[in-house]
């Protein structure tokens, strides 16, 4: 798994490429924490278009992030594409928890309209 981020005028953005799963949450982890440590308050934007697959320990991940946003008064988009992270988020009752947009712009977009 590939994670790279960058700042914006109205948040960070975090692109994740490959699995998100046991093998790739560590490394997730890290990058989450230098995000975390810089933002104040938290406006992050997590692109996982280019991630095909996520298991129970990513989505345990997702949902630390959105728990950490919420207890901050921060927000989290996930940008996602139809696949199985959005199944994924349907089976396990957590689609109407998490803010989704289906690119980069529509979330910078939402964004600027709360701003």
């Amino acid at each position: 798994m590939v994670v790279t981020f960058w700042q914006e005028d109205l948040c960070t953005v975090l692109h994740i490429v490959g699995e998100l799963d046991v093998s790739g949450a560590p490394r997730l982890r890290a990058e989450l924490d230098q995000v975390l440590a810089s933002a104040d308050p938290l406006r992050l934007v997590i692109d996982l278009t280019a991630v095909p697959f996520c298991d129970s320990v990513g989505l345990g991940v997702l949902v630390s992030l959105l728990n950490h946003a919420r207890h901050t008064h921060g927000r989290l988009i996930l940008v996602l594409g139809p696949g199985m992270i959005s199944h994924l988020l349907v089976i396990t009752n957590l689609d109407g928890h998490f803010e989704t947009c289906a690119s980069l712009q529509e979330a910078r977009t939402a964004l600027s309209a709360a701003a």
